[in-house]
């Protein structure tokens, strides 16, 4: 069968392959690949050197973003044939550390882990793979193609679950919110702002393309420029850019016991110059909350999966702007001005 391998840090090595058919010690459940999404840590395996192969080999089957129909399933999987599956991206690691003993994988904290596609598996950019049912999400068959949104949207599950709890220190809940960065995650963020019926606002540095009328069609409201120049007052902030500058600018735009929760990573190296004390005494006198948040677990799955579940369809499927064959990944890397998701399928 074909699969898209890569040699992480060496864009000139990105190849379609002959590889052999899936070891059944991989997972009992069988999978066509439909779909497989692209997204920046595609673009820093291939470009940068991030993420890494299983050991022994120098190759990495790519692809975390998955979409496959379920070809064989052993009786009592929970799975069928025809079943329309994601797979989990991160396993736990061998020792395992205690998040990773209670299924918590995404808060590991000896770093142990691997992920499929990512570091020390291989991923699902094949025309067939395996997984352990466990690790398999049966989605909801009216999603269709729109299942390959699952993996980025359960990244969003889990800032909102997280960021959840940390409003429950309080009495009040949060009204506004707001969401910085347009692209696949940060549109998931006001998906589920506006499912979470709050007042949503989201911030990018351009409208072009289908992103202002995709921030339109969810009741939100888009914004372009400076941070400091739109006139919102968020209760809550999910950023998604990974711009240092920006993360800065927030802590002094936001309503008193804010929180906001970062989700972006940039590879840039931009310096800013900022006033750490006066930043230090903003938050502690505003009872602001600042953190990260990566990754996901199969609970974030499943919270994901209904969220999809009750989007609009067609919404979903705008998201989505181009689609291409296996042959063509590495031009799927780069994104065009009306490019939102680029998807590669696998079946062609």
């Amino acid at each position: 069968m074909k699969a898209i391998t890569v040699v992480p840090g060496e864009p000139g090595q990105v190849a379609v392959s002959d590889v052999s058919e899936p070891d059944p010690v991989q997972g009992a459940l069988l999978v066509e690949g439909r779909l497989l999404g692209i997204c920046g840590t595609d673009v820093d395996i291939v470009e940068g050197g991030y993420g890494s192969p299983p050991p022994g080999q120098e190759r990495l089957v790519i692809g975390h973003e998955s979409l496959g129909e379920v070809m064989e399933a052993p009786a009592g999987s929970g799975f069928a044939p025809g079943d329309l599956v994601v797979g989990i991206v991160r396993r736990p690691d061998p020792v395992p550390c205690p998040p990773c003993s209670h299924g918590e994988w995404d808060f590991c904290r000896n770093g142990q882990y691997t992920e499929r596609g990512i570091k020390e598996r291989d991923g699902f950019g094949s025309q067939r793979w395996r997984i352990e049912p466990e690790y398999a999400v049966r989605l909801d068959p009216q999603l269709g193609d729109c299942g390959v949104l699952l993996e980025p949207a359960s990244v969003l599950a889990k800032a909102w679950e997280q960021t959840e709890r940390i409003f429950s220190r309080a009495s009040w809940r949060p009204r506004v919110a707001l969401v910085t960065g347009a692209g696949p995650i940060g549109l998931f963020a006001a998906l589920l702002a506006v499912q979470r019926g709050l007042q949503t606002h989201v911030l990018d540095l351009s409208d072009r393309g289908p992103k202002a009328q995709l921030v339109a069609d969810l009741g939100a409201t888009f914004h372009t420029g400076d941070v400091r120049d739109v006139d919102v007052v968020p209760d809550v902030v999910i950023e998604c850019t990974g711009a240092g500058p920006l993360v800065f600018a927030l802590t002094k735009i936001v309503a008193p016991d804010a929180v906001i929760c970062l989700t972006g990573i940039s590879s840039g190296r931009r310096t800013a110059e900022v006033g750490v004390d006066v930043v230090n005494k903003e938050l502690v006198l505003e009872n602001t909350v600042v953190f990260g948040s990566v990754n996901a677990n199969r609970r974030h799955y499943q919270q994901a999966a209904d969220a999809l579940a009750k989007a609009d369809r067609g919404w979903l499927e705008r998201v989505i702007t181009r689609r291409v064959p296996m042959s063509r990944f590495s031009d799927g890397l780069h994104k065009g001005g009306d490019d939102v998701k680029v998807v590669v399928d696998l079946r062609s």
